[in-house]
């Protein structure tokens, strides 16, 4: 792995995306295209998530593995707008993920029942 993305935190990323799509929840639709999905409503976004998942499973099909990076990164990108939508942030993700991390993942799915 590069050294440059080694040093590179996630979280991070994810935390100034999100910032962004902040502020683009309350601007002019005509501004950008996050601004577009935003203001469309959850059902357009739905739509777009969706619609990248598929390519997802197409981009793994494939065996191409730049393509699968690429079409994961649309399916993180248009999840982002769903939480930012919801007023949420990728932070609530990434602490339900911490809460995860040390119970096993048959006995997490056997606690939601």
């Amino acid at each position: 792995m590069d050294n440059e993305l080694k040093k590179m935190h996630l979280d991070t990323v994810l935390t100034e995306i999100a910032d962004v799509m902040a502020v683009r929840r309350e601007a002019s639709p005509e501004s950008s295209y996050v601004s577009q999905l935003l203001h469309a409503g959850e059902d357009k976004i739905l739509k777009k998530v969706i619609e990248e998942a598929g390519e997802v499973l197409m981009a793994s099909k494939d065996g191409d593995k730049l393509h699968l990076i690429k079409e994961v990164a649309d399916v993180w990108f248009h999840t982002m707008v769903l939480l930012t939508y919801h007023g949420l942030r990728p932070e609530d993700v990434l602490m339900e993920l911490k809460r995860r991390q040390n119970i096993s993942g048959l006995d997490e799915k056997a606690s939601r029942k």
